[in-house]
């Protein structure tokens, strides 16, 4: 049965340095309060797995946390690139940053032979250009042994930690989340460990049309944290603060201003928690 522990509590426990970890939500339900108690118990020397990173991970690279990414596109949606993620790559600042690059269908496979317990996934894809292959070495081929055909094969992804962020569980630990939803069962099925952030805790969960049940034994914490996927957003519960995507972009740009937001607003904050 799922703990149920504070934030700081689930971060401390099950998050240390050197992990694998990823911390997923597409579009909405991204768990930015978790990753942001990451950066305030400054657990280090991170590889972190997303299939689209966006401004939570440039605010962990540029919090000086990440050693690789794991990853298959990253940018600020709709705005603009991640800076801190490119001065990284660039200029080494604050550290230099290793990449693993994929496609999108690479990773959702990767996930997928993970959460099955499966060496690799196989594919048709990477079709067109040696570029990604040429740079990692989870892409590979293999020949189908029933028609011959080549097939691309990507290594499974198996995460030390899974982070991330649902709209409800209940007292027995079940998580339930709705609406735009992208990898997180496969996420979670793949890792050694969970933590789910939720809004609620709720007696019974009420079955959502097109809703992802995560049952209490594949999670090892939650955290109730309202708000915790802001400035994203959770359906039912919140909307997306496309004022703080846009304000990102000059903060991000420039290492002093981001090092003054992150000083502000995560580092001298505390965790709202329960």
């Amino acid at each position: 049965m799922a703990k149920q522990l504070t934030l700081q509590e689930a971060v401390a426990e099950l998050i240390h340095d050197g992990d694998t970890v990823a911390v997923e939500g597409f579009t909405h339900l991204i768990p930015y309060a978790a990753a942001h108690e990451i950066i305030r118990q400054q657990i280090t020397d991170l590889t972190l797995v997303r299939m689209t990173p966006d401004v939570i991970y440039d605010q962990l690279i540029g919090a000086g946390l990440v050693r690789k990414l794991v990853f298959s596109w990253g940018g600020n949606p709709g705005v603009s690139s991640l800076h801190r993620f490119r001065d990284a790559v660039e200029n080494g600042w604050p550290r230099p940053l290793e990449l693993d690059e994929h496609s999108h269908a690479g990773m959702a496979n990767r996930y997928v032979a993970g959460a099955s317990r499966l060496p690799f996934a196989v594919l048709r894809g990477y079709r067109g250009s040696d570029d990604l292959p040429r740079r990692t070495d989870t892409v590979s081929t293999v020949a189908c042994p029933f028609t011959g055909e080549e097939l691309a094969a990507v290594a499974a992804l198996h995460p030390d930690v899974t982070v991330i962020h649902a709209q409800q569980a209940d007292t027995k630990g079940n998580v339930q989340l709705w609406g735009l939803t992208g990898v997180q069962k496969e996420a979670v099925l793949a890792a050694d460990r969970s933590l789910v952030t939720v809004e609620e805790i709720v007696d019974d969960l009420e079955l959502r049309p097109g809703g992802v049940i995560l049952p209490t034994w594949l999670i090892d914490a939650v955290a109730v944290v309202p708000g915790g996927a802001h400035p994203s957003y959770a359906a039912g519960y919140s909307v997306r603060d496309n004022d703080f995507y846009r304000s990102w972009d000059p903060i991000s740009r420039d290492r002093e201003a981001f090092t003054a937001w992150l000083e502000e607003n995560v580092l001298g904050a505390r965790a709202v928690s329960r």
